[in-house]
Formats: structure tokens, sequence, C-alpha cells
């Protein structure tokens, strides 16, 4: 149950229910996390939303009822060749708009009148939170991140695992360009979609999608690069860790931004124990030989996983790197600018996996972190350098590649020769 859950006593004092007209911006209740980091009934403004009933807008629109299946031994999906061919091959039913019941009060202002409506409203109102967050603060632009559908409780089947309905869980699906915010079952916290550091965490994904990616349902690094029978996959799976470190990264980025505050454990008011322990950014996390040679050895089929713990041990370097709020926010940019950058001297993620699409070997966390490096601007060399030592430090990473010296293509937008190591990890170098 979400804390504090407050609302039903509060709505015994409204009015009637009703359907609303929309005019924007909708004044709304949603469940908020408060400055004592309980949820609890808070008037926001959609900002974004055209139709307040069927919660769809310029940021998602939610549809109930949706049918996403994935089966490598579907016909549909085999035969499929394009990429609106591969999505309706997995959206098998794409459902109906949702439909939110509201109660206003004396002063305008809308209370969902039910469960679902309050965890709609809410759902629409963290998307809309996380929106926000990447054309303020990490400059993505609009045309960027158009509109996308949020299917909200689907019955979400990944064949190869179960053929049981996905529990628990909101993720963004590449495959069916969509986000998917799944029931919950076992989950006796905030449910995962009132939870707005996890749905800007998915948010982050579709951004890295679209830049990285360029879109795609199927990437094509992603399936050049998945080899099968054991084959080392060491360039996918230091992609995917990007993907789930960077990802954090902007959902501690977005949560400075709420009344709460800068959180470094994301997962926390949904999970508890070692799931959110294991996601703590302030936490000291250091690359181990072990992670290091699975990293480098394994097929992503065994890898599965681990890409969570690279990419924490990522976000967290570089978290302790932006101390002060104008860092945090010049390394949030050039985190979302490396995803993708056809500047030949300083290339981004998109662009090197396009270079290394027959070799994969090349993409190498050094050389995927170095252009995080790169694109930090070079007016801010305190930040830099912290950024360097803590890559050197806790990644592991030595300093002959973090300069390019290695393979003679150091530059000056590059980790100093000099960069220093800490005492926070025990070397695993030679």
């Amino acid at each position: 149950m979400v804390r504090k859950l407050t609302a039903a006593a509060a709505l015994a004092t409204l009015a009637a229910s009703c359907a609303p007209e929309t005019q924007t911006p909708v004044k709304v209740r949603a469940l908020v996390r408060s400055s004592n980091g309980e949820y609890v009934p808070q008037e926001v403004e959609l900002k974004t939303v055209t139709d307040i009933v069927s919660l769809e807008g310029q940021v998602v629109r939610l549809l109930g009822g949706a049918n996403v299946r994935l089966d490598a031994n579907d016909p549909e999906l085999q035969a499929a060749t394009t990429e609106e061919a591969l999505q309706a091959a997995i959206v098998k039913k794409e459902g109906r708009p949702v439909t939110a019941s509201y109660i206003a009060d004396d002063k305008g202002v809308l209370w969902p009148a039910d469960f679902h409506t309050w965890n709609l409203v809410t759902t629409y109102y963290n998307f809309e939170r996380a929106y926000d967050y990447f054309r303020t603060v990490a400059e993505v632009k609009a045309e960027e991140l158009p509109r996308t559908t949020a299917y909200y409780f689907p019955d979400f089947v990944l064949a190869e695992a179960s053929d049981k309905p996905q529990r628990d869980n909101a993720i963004f699906f590449a495959p069916a360009k969509a986000f998917l915010v799944l029931p919950f079952e076992k989950i006796e916290q905030a449910p995962l979609a009132i939870n707005a550091s996890i749905l800007a965490h998915e948010y982050a994904h579709l951004v890295f999608n679209r830049r990285a990616y360029g879109g795609r349902g199927v990437p094509e690094p992603i399936g050049a690069w998945s080899a099968t029978g054991g084959t080392p996959t060491p360039g996918l799976n230091v992609l995917k860790s990007l993907d789930e470190g960077l990802a954090d990264f902007h959902a501690y980025g977005a949560s400075c931004q709420s009344a709460f505050g800068c959180s470094t454990r994301l997962l926390e008011t949904s999970f508890e124990g070692t799931v959110a322990e294991d996601r703590d950014l302030s936490k000291n996390w250091c690359m181990s030989r072990s992670l290091r040679e699975q990293l480098l050895y394994s097929n992503f089929a065994t890898f599965s996983g681990r890409e969570y713990q690279v990419g924490t041990i990522l976000a967290s370097a570089l978290y302790k790197s932006a101390r002060s709020p104008a860092d945090r926010q010049v390394l949030l940019r050039a985190v979302a600018a490396t995803y993708s950058d056809t500047d030949p001297a300083k290339p981004g993620f998109a662009q090197l996996a396009r270079a290394y699409l027959g070799e994969q070997q090349r993409f190498t966390l050094a050389r995927a972190v170095r252009a995080i490096v790169q694109h930090i601007p070079r007016g801010n060399t305190a930040l830099k350098d912290a950024v360097c030592t803590n890559f050197r430090s806790h990644l592991q990473i030595p300093v002959e590649e973090l300069s390019g010296v290695q393979d003679g293509t150091s530059t000056q937008d590059d980790c100093p020769a000099s960069t220093p190591v800490t005492s926070a990890c025990e070397s695993i170098n030679p």
C-alpha cells in the first residue's frame, strides 16, 4: 500500500462525480512524495494533457486492456521485416483509452474518485515530470520526444521466460515502442508508476533509445552483437550497462526537481532491503576483477542482470563527481549529449557503435566513458578532473585508456595523463 494514503477520507467531503472538460493546465490531485518522504494527495497541474478523462496528452497516451507478447516462435514475429511489422507482431491487442473518474472540490480541483484514477493521474504526472526534466535540465529537444503510448495493466508475456503474464514492473519496451505499466502483485509499498524516480529511469531508456539507437525497436548494434552459443558479447554487455547506469543517473537528476529533493536511493519507496541498497548511488561501489572479466568475456545471456551492477558503479562515479547543483546540471547535459554526436572529434555512443559494428570488442567501457568526458565543456576543468579520477578509481580503467595515450588518439578533451587514483577502491590493475 502507498504510505499514509488518506485520500479516501477526503473524498467524502467533495462534490458529485463528473466528466470534466479539459482546459490546460488542469488542476488535479495526484500522489506525490512530500518533503518528509511520504506519498500524499497533492494538488498539481497537468500542463500537457489534452483529455483528462482518457489521460491523453503531449507526453503519453494511456491505453488499457492491451495484450503484448514476445515469442521467438511466433510466425508473425519471424515474418516481420519492418519496424511496423515487428511492433504489430508483438502488440497483439492495443486495447482502448482508459477512463478516469473524478470528483471536483469547491475550488474546481479534480480529485480521483477511485484507486485506478489515482494511479493513472499520478502515472501521467510522473511521465510529464520526466519529460520536463529532459527538456529543461538535460536539454533534449521536444521533437526528439514525441508522444509515446503507455499500456496500463496490460497482459505482457515473455514466452521464453513464462506463459504467465509479467507483474510488478514498469518498463520502456523498445520492440513495442511503448511503456508498460504492469499490474502489481507482491509490491506492498508504492506501486512503481507512483514512484517518480522509477518512471524517470524508464523515460531515460526512451531517450537513450531515441538518440543512441535512432528509435528502433531492435537497434542495429544489439542485433549485430547478440551472438549465440556462448560467444562473448563485450560490446553488447557495455552498451546495456551504459543504458541502465545512465538511466539511474538521470533519475537521480530528475529527483532533484522534486519536493523531497535529490535522492540517491531510486527504488526505496517501492522496494526494501538489498534491492534498494544495491542501487544506492551514494555508496562506495567498485569494479571487481570478477565483474570485469564477465563484462569482457561473457555472452549477454549469462551476463544479463550484471549490467545493473556495472551501471550502478558508473552512475555512482558520476554522482560523486558532481557535488554542486551547477556541476550536476553540466554533467547531466554532457551525458545526454554523449548518446549521439556526429562530431568526428568526439563521437557519441550511436556513432561509436556504428563504427565498431563488425568488431564489438572495440566498444569498450573505457572508450564509452571517455566519450562522456569529451562532452564536458572545456571550461569545467575541476568537474572533468573529478570525473576522470572517479572513472579511474571506481571503474578501474587505466589512465592510458582514459587519456587516449594507449591508442595514440589523445586530445585536450580527454582525461589528463596525470589523472590520479584515489584509495576508494582496491586496485585490480597490474
